[in-house]
């Protein structure tokens, strides 16, 4: 048994990091799944790895027009999505909240909060024809045990975090869960502006020694989650806020 068989999904950010290891656990699940990302070359060769049931296309999560336009070739493509991941994500460069411009900061905010705003507007009508869906949203551990230098990232995360319990009352009764995956730190491309120095074996293990588990999270760690959120399994799971992080929450 499959647990996505049948599923149509949409997630942002699929190419590289936490998106593409979620686009390959879904895809290994059966389901039918739609790349979107800034980057076209790396959807596509994705999407070709992946094989049929996989399909790439470009998309600034920052503007409508293209939002829209990436749930339109999912419903032409493969159907009505089932499953939304708002997995795409950026930062500033670790440092004093005094040193980050406004341009990094309205950046911050347009990607990691006003993508799912646009996101939402897009398929929330579709799933509600269905009296369905699963809206996966993808936040932070810096919400519950924010770092240093990171205060306009953490907030914006912070806003996820409200907004996804919020939606996932208001969306309820149409059938529609929503919920948070909620990483710490892994090496992805964005490695290096969170820790905002060198990234050297010594500098990975401080941070590793504040995870108690003793590593970074793999991003297969996050695939993981968001197939168990977006089966069956997590049917009466909604609201929830599922920390990836080793135990650096507690």
């Amino acid at each position: 048994m499959f647990r996505l068989e049948n599923q149509v999904a949409i997630v942002t950010g699929a190419g590289s990091g936490f998106g593409a290891a979620i686009a390959r656990a879904y895809v290994k699940e059966k389901a039918r799944v739609v790349l979107a990302d800034i980057h076209g070359d790396a959807v596509r060769k994705l999407a070709d790895e992946l094989g049929p049931n996989a399909s790439g296309i470009v998309c600034d999560v920052t503007k409508a027009d293209q939002v829209n336009a990436a749930v339109q070739h999912c419903v032409d493509t493969f159907g009505i999505p089932d499953i939304v991941v708002n997995n795409a994500g950026t930062t500033h460069r670790n440092g004093s909240m005094l040193d980050v411009d406004e341009a990094a900061f309205d950046r911050v905010f347009a990607v990691n909060v006003k993508s799912i705003y646009h996101m939402t507007r897009a398929v929330v009508p579709l799933m509600r024809s269905r009296k369905k869906g699963v809206i996966l949203n993808v936040g932070s551990v810096g919400t519950h045990r924010p770092r240093p230098g990171l205060t306009w990232y953490n907030s914006s995360k912070g806003a996820v975090n409200v907004m996804s319990k919020s939606m996932a009352v208001e969306l309820a009764a149409d059938g529609i869960r929503v919920n948070l995956i909620s990483p710490v730190m892994a090496a992805t491309a964005l490695l290096g502006d969170f820790m905002g120095v060198p990234d050297t074996p010594e500098t990975r293990a401080r941070f590793v020694s504040t995870i108690p588990l003793g590593r970074m999270c793999d991003p297969v760690d996050v695939g993981n989650v968001a197939v168990f959120l977006a089966s069956a399994e997590a049917q009466f799971l909604t609201g929830i806020d599922m920390p990836v992080d080793g135990g650096r929450s507690i």
